[in-house]
């Protein structure tokens, strides 16, 4: 099967994978119990939290607008078919407006980010990367 394919098992020990590695490497339970550490502690709960709380709502908000654009589309052609100005009707602001809250959820997810959990993220990786250093018995 795959004990014959050398570049499998190269994968498969992790070599060239894009972490900046270019050695095989097994993974040290002691850095497994860093992240794991890291992944119980109370900052990283926050953090994910944070992407939950937004993320969640986000999704369930511009999922439930695609889907009423796709069934009125379907179901209600006279009313997506009336003009609001000149030759531009419902249906092509409907359209513009899913491109409109395409950016605005970008907008509202970058600014959410950099501002609630960007440097709670960089301190649990430099966090983390401390504790993997002192792990792996480096100078503390």
């Amino acid at each position: 099967m795959h004990s014959d394919d050398p570049w499998y098992d190269a994968l498969a020990a992790g070599w060239g994978e894009l972490d900046g590695t270019d050695a095989p490497e097994a993974a040290s339970p002691v850095a497994g119990d860093v992240y794991l550490q890291v992944q119980r502690s109370v900052a990283f709960r926050e953090v994910r939290g944070r992407y939950r709380r937004f993320v969640v709502p986000a999704v369930v908000v511009f999922l439930s607008w695609y889907v009423v654009y796709v069934v009125a589309a379907t179901t209600a052609p006279g009313l997506m078919a009336r003009p609001v100005v000149g030759a531009v009707n419902v249906a092509m602001l409907a359209g513009l407006g899913q491109f409109l809250t395409t950016f605005l959820f970008t907008w509202a997810y970058a600014r959410h980010a950099r501002l609630r959990r960007d440097r709670a993220a960089l301190e649990l990786r430099w966090e983390t990367q401390e504790l993997t250093r002192v792990a792996k018995g480096g100078a503390a």
